[in-house]
């Protein structure tokens, strides 16, 4: 790989993360004004539509790209993406954005965590104590007892464990089968799930709120095929730290749209949580040299 795709890779992580911020934004907006199952059925729709064109156009044909035999599993992978897409979503509304991917920054290091009891795979004691220091950020951000976040905050930690869970029957599936198999599956069953859901929560739109819903579909396609590009540039070890910027962004996004504050605890919390998360990162990238 040379030095100039893994700088490439770099950006198209940073521009991934970006729409992704945007998405989340239009998300918390359209989730604060309709039914949150309903703007995830709508999303999930250009999810189908944005597969299905990348199906059409695999060399090996559509049968063959989509070929599974493991279909309990991406049934499975789908219902856990779905449901933690809807949590997310509307801790966006409880909770605000900053606070919700303070939170939800603990997902790596949960990751971490179970991939041995789940996957038999090895984890250090270095890896371990990343995890620890992970768990002593959530604390200083939750601050257990305070009040400050109560019950809210369960639906940003249900959201990051169930993405967690997501990731590693994804890292399952992906040993036998190729990554777009995986993708492929979690957005034709997710829509399939999500259409009579999201149908039978509908609510009438604006003509304004339309516009915000296709830009919104629009933006996360387009953050999903940058992030795909990504991954064909650059090793995911090299770009991974980048997508940390994500919480940068949607806290800029947090205070000057929706007018969020930004306390010291998330902060020292947050700081705490990615740092944990890169070093369990930067040791998993040693073993594997």
């Amino acid at each position: 790989m040379t030095t100039q795709n893994t700088q490439v890779g770099i950006a198209l992580m940073i521009a991934s993360v970006a729409l992704f911020s945007l998405q989340d934004g239009l998300s918390r907006h359209l989730a604060g004004q309709y039914n949150t199952l309903m703007v995830v059925a709508i999303r999930y729709w250009f999810f189908a539509a944005f597969v299905l064109t990348l199906a059409l156009r695999q060399k090996q044909g559509f049968r063959a790209a989509i070929r599974t035999r493991q279909p309990l599993v991406h049934l499975a992978r789908a219902i856990l993406l779905i449901t933690e897409i809807c949590a997310i979503v509307q801790s966006y509304t409880v909770i605000g954005l900053v606070n919700t991917h303070a939170v939800f920054a603990s997902c790596p290091l949960i990751i971490v965590a179970l991939s041995g009891p789940l996957l038999g795979e090895k984890v250090g004691w270095h890896r371990w104590l990343a995890v620890g220091f992970g768990f002593a950020g959530m604390l200083i951000i939750l601050q257990p007892g305070s009040g400050v976040f109560g019950i809210a905050s369960g639906l940003a930690l249900a959201s990051a464990l169930m993405f967690a869970l997501y990731s590693l029957l994804t890292r399952h599936a992906t040993r036998t089968e190729p990554g777009f198999v995986s993708l492929f599956w979690s957005g034709l069953i997710g829509a399939a799930l999500m259409t009579p859901i999201g149908l039978w929560n509908w609510q009438p739109m604006s003509d304004a709120d339309w516009f915000r819903m296709a830009l919104y579909g629009s933006i996360a396609i387009a953050a999903n095929w940058l992030l795909i590009k990504c991954y064909e540039l650059a090793e995911a070890s090299a770009v991974q730290p980048f997508a940390y910027l994500q919480l940068l962004f949607v806290s800029i996004l947090g205070i000057t749209v929706f007018n969020e504050t930004l306390k010291f605890n998330v902060v020292l919390g947050t700081a705490v949580i990615v740092a944990a998360g890169i070093a369990a990162l930067w040791q998993s990238r040693r073993l594997a040299v």
